[in-house]
């Protein structure tokens, strides 16, 4: 229910965490709710918003680097769009960034031709996806059942062993990076969420990208507008806790925030017209760098600050979540992304002539067989703006880091950058021209212990409410708030939770775009049918 009673114009907000929830929720506030900006304070432990979108140069190195990347779509990222169509984008302030976004795919249209390779350096026909009538019903099974029926159980609790052996499940898992160790709860939701992409998800036809990185096509542009209305950011913030209180109606009250800064501790106590908003939790959190001739550290204790603030408000009330059923298993939910910056485009040439994929016309290429189960996408160059002419960047991960390459004898987990980089080159089959791009190729790793733990099975209570009942003041956003229906490890996430929070607590009577549901719609449903029985 909204909150009618707030009085707007003498409001503040603390918003903790300066990542996209972050950013949003302090947007919708100014723009659909009419907060001044300068009431809007941004507590960030970093010295950078953004979060895990990130995307900038390596320092002390002519190298730039991504530690992910992640799909848009036009039917499921309603409120990214929403929010991103008053922002004006990066290089032309008299164009959204939403508008900036769709004339990009106008003019460069994703349509992949390599999607799968296999060990011998072929192209494989994905079209066929390769599911066994057996598997069929399987999925029909897990998309009949409720969630409270689904429980905690593992997708491969729900599928026999020709399922992932599928072309279909090779290409869903390196789409959205599910292991079949994952929740079947949320494999569900992303049946559901992306049943539109079934036809296409042998081409990914329904990506749409940004015109940059998504650091300078999103953040910058959301950051640049914040600060041009007023809104307080504070760099070098940490929140380390807060406090709640009871009220005799039976509702809560966030009442206080514990914050450290390099002047020391201090408390910020919140008055009666105060909104508290706490990011939980960080799929980034103690993620550590390597370069051409080192191996990035796995950090097994959290180090850093990403989940600690979410540990001490879970002990304050038994809905506030369960960080532990997260963060507790860093071998299942770890991967190692990889940037290559190259001082000419030898490599993507070359690549363009294997594929007939010109930079940003493909996708996810993967190589199913590697024993390191590679991935890597080309982008649309420059993908970095202060990118030197001539120079060009690519981005890829792996999924199954501990065992050895087939070409470089060693699990990735231990492999330096150039040994990434000659697995990637052979893997292509590209041995001639191996020696040309280790020379002129900078390659920078990223170990990143909780990149998909936001899949991790969950039980119900795992993950808190964005607005926990009698909520009168506070929130929480990011990837590890419970929104019904809804799907993890999306932009659209974040932003839709931070919609959600700040229309409710401010009592802004704005509709929030529904969820899509591809199969209420026939043809939609039809199609992914079709497609099924490829």
């Amino acid at each position: 229910m909204n909150n009618t009673s707030v009085n707007r114009t003498n409001t503040h907000l603390w918003i903790v965490g300066g990542g996209i929830a972050g950013m949003a929720a302090a947007a919708f506030a100014i723009r659909d709710g009419g907060v001044p900006a300068a009431h809007i304070h941004i507590l960030e432990e970093l010295g950078i918003e953004g979060g895990s979108l990130d995307g900038n140069r390596v320092a002390g190195r002519e190298a730039w680097v991504t530690r992910g990347g992640r799909m848009l779509t036009d039917e499921t990222y309603l409120c990214l769009w929403d929010l991103f169509e008053t922002i004006p984008s990066r290089d032309d302030p008299a164009v959204s960034v939403t508008q900036e976004c769709r004339r990009f795919n106008e003019r460069v249209q994703t349509h992949a031709q390599a999607r799968l390779i296999d060990g011998a350096h072929r192209i494989v026909d994905a079209a066929a996806l390769g599911l066994s009538t057996t598997n069929r019903a399987q999925m029909l099974r897990l998309l009949a059942l409720t969630e409270h029926r689904i429980g905690s159980r593992r997708i491969d609790e729900f599928f026999d062993e020709h399922f992932f052996e599928s072309n279909f499940w090779r290409m869903w898992r390196t789409t959205f990076a599910f292991q079949k160790w994952h929740s079947a709860a949320e494999l569900r939701r992303y049946f559901l969420r992306f049943v539109q992409e079934f036809p296409r998800i042998h081409t990914l036809a329904g990506v749409r990208r940004t015109k940059y990185n998504q650091y300078d096509s999103l953040v910058v542009p959301l950051q640049r507008w914040l600060l041009a209305q007023g809104v307080d950011v504070r760099f070098g913030t940490r929140v380390t806790d807060a406090d709640f209180a009871t009220l005799p109606d039976g509702g809560r009250r966030a009442t206080a925030l514990h914050v450290e800064t390099k002047q020391g501790t201090s408390t910020i106590a919140l008055g009666e017209n105060d909104l508290a908003f706490f990011t939980l939790g960080s799929i980034t959190s103690d993620a550590t760098y390597g370069g051409n001739d080192d191996v990035p550290e796995l950090v097994r204790g959290r180090r850093d600050h990403g989940w600690s603030l979410w540990e001490n408000i879970a002990q304050k009330a038994p809905d506030f979540g369960r960080p532990a059923a997260f963060f507790g298993n860093v071998d299942e939910h770890k991967w190692e992304s990889f940037t290559l910056t190259m001082r000419d485009h030898a490599l993507l040439h070359r690549i363009t002539e294997y594929t007939g994929n010109a930079p940003g016309t493909g996708a996810l290429m993967t190589w199913f067989e590697s024993g390191w189960h590679l991935s890597i996408v080309v982008p649309h160059q420059p993908h970095f703006p202060d990118l030197p002419q001539g120079m060009a960047t690519l981005w890829g991960y792996g999924f199954e880091i501990d065992r050895p390459g087939d070409y470089v004898k060693k699990p990735m987990a231990q492999a330096t950058g150039r040994e990434i980089l000659t697995e990637l080159v052979r893997q292509l089959g590209f041995d001639d021209m191996l020696e040309h791009v280790l020379a002129t190729t900078e390659v920078t790793t990223v170990m990143m212990p909780y990149a998909s733990a936001l899949f991790a099975c969950r039980a119900p209570g795992d993950r808190a409410l964005v607005l926990p009942e009698g909520s009168r003041n506070f929130a929480f956003l990011g990837q590890f708030v419970e929104m019904e229906d809804d799907v993890v490890f999306t932009v659209e996430y974040s932003v839709r939770c931070a919609m959600l929070a700040t229309y409710r607590l401010l009592g802004i009577d704005r509709k929030i775009p529904d969820i899509y549901n591809g199969l209420l719609d026939p043809k939609v449903g039809l199609h992914a049918v079709e497609a099924a029985f490829r």
